[in-house]
């Protein structure tokens, strides 16, 4: 009786392995040759977002870069630590995520860059900070968004502990502490900064910060594809298209939300 059971246990197993190396090849597979690729995103506007119109300036780029290869794009907004947790998953139909600065990963690669913008310090204008090189902002907290990059010289400070900072989970909590003097200042985009401050939410805001009048970056927008054969298949796909497109066209017109 022991021996027929290991008979037949040794038969399922070798059933079941063979089941599960076919739906991973079938999974694979479709990744590889399918014409719709699935990227996730966060809310952050103007550059992405799910009410914006067409998702935003960085969506509608990545869109027409695809759509002029013939392939379509479908992306799902999530919060910003999750929309990376998502796309790094080996089982996951997500091949990657946008917009992201470059940074050192061996999980992803970047594709071209969709455009370009300023990265600031947002501050209370009643006391504006004045900074010459980056390490002078070690004497202020500095708020950040969870799991942003910001610039590779304060990244590595915050990790060695030199650079008092607090981490929220969106650009907005991080205007809204400025204002009301919780930190001194937090690092943002330009552009997400005119926008946040646009909102008619914001008009008791407006009148208390502003944006640093020296820049710590400018920097590029990419999507980050996972580093596997699929994800550089369709890095190329989206390479190849953006060269087709005006970028700098698809970026003002959505820009202004």
């Amino acid at each position: 009786m022991c021996i027929q059971l290991k008979t037949v246990w040794r038969s399922f197993r070798k059933r079941f392995a063979r089941a599960s190396l076919c739906l991973l090849l079938i999974g694979y597979s479709s990744a590889l040759y399918a014409d719709t690729l699935y990227l996730t995103s966060l809310h952050w506007p103007p550059f992405s977002g799910a009410q914006l119109k067409n998702q935003g300036a960085c969506i509608a780029i990545a869109r027409a870069a695809l759509e002029a290869e013939g392939h379509t794009l479908v992306v799902d907004f999530y919060p910003w630590s999750r929309a990376v947790r998502m796309a790094s998953r080996r089982d996951s139909k997500y091949l990657g995520y946008l917009p992201e600065y470059t940074y050192p990963t061996d999980k992803f690669i970047f594709s071209l860059p969709m455009g370009r913008s300023a990265l600031g310090i947002v501050e209370q204008k009643i006391h504006p900070i004045s900074w010459t090189q980056q390490s002078d902002l070690n004497h202020y907290t500095i708020g950040v968004v969870k799991d942003y990059v910001n610039t590779r010289e304060l990244d590595k400070m915050m990790a060695l502990g030199i650079q008092p900072f607090e981490a929220v989970a969106s650009d907005l909590h991080n205007v809204n502490k400025v204002a009301t003097g919780r930190i001194d200042a937090a690092i943002i985009d330009e552009h997400v900064l005119q926008y946040l401050l646009a909102q008619p939410n914001m008009k008791h805001v407006r009148d208390k910060v502003q944006f640093n009048k020296k820049l710590l970056t400018y920097k590029e927008l990419f999507i980050a594809f996972k580093n596997n054969h699929a994800g550089r298949m369709w890095r190329d796909r989206f390479n190849q298209g953006i060269s087709k497109i005006d970028v700098q066209q698809i970026l003002e017109k959505n820009m202004r939300q």
